[in-house]
């Protein structure tokens, strides 16, 4: 409850939550959805989380996925919720030299 509150407050205190919302209200309105993305890219799916794509579709768009993995526990908050494992996450998929 501690962590929670403190996560909350930041925001708060900060004045940042719609700042931290904008990502959310852009993504609504860009229309460059289904341009190829053609650098590497590392995808973790957290079963919990809102969303996200499936990994056809992703292989469609991402042209050089370099990890996808599906974890076991997580959700929206992965980095909060899951920390050492959100940090495996990265690190693995910055380790990543080949593409699937």
């Amino acid at each position: 409850m501690d962590e929670m509150l403190d996560n909350i407050m930041m925001y708060w205190i900060t004045n940042t939550g719609a700042s931290s919302a904008r990502r959310y209200w852009e993504n609504s309105r860009d229309e460059s959805h289904d341009l190829p993305v053609k650098i590497p890219s590392a995808f973790s799916r957290f079963p919990k989380d809102i969303g996200g794509p499936s990994h056809r579709w992703a292989k469609r768009r991402f042209k050089q996925i370099v990890l996808w993995n599906e974890t076991q526990k997580g959700g929206h908050f992965a980095a909060f919720e899951q920390p050492a494992l959100f940090v495996e996450e990265v690190r693995a998929g910055l380790l990543q030299q080949k593409t699937i």
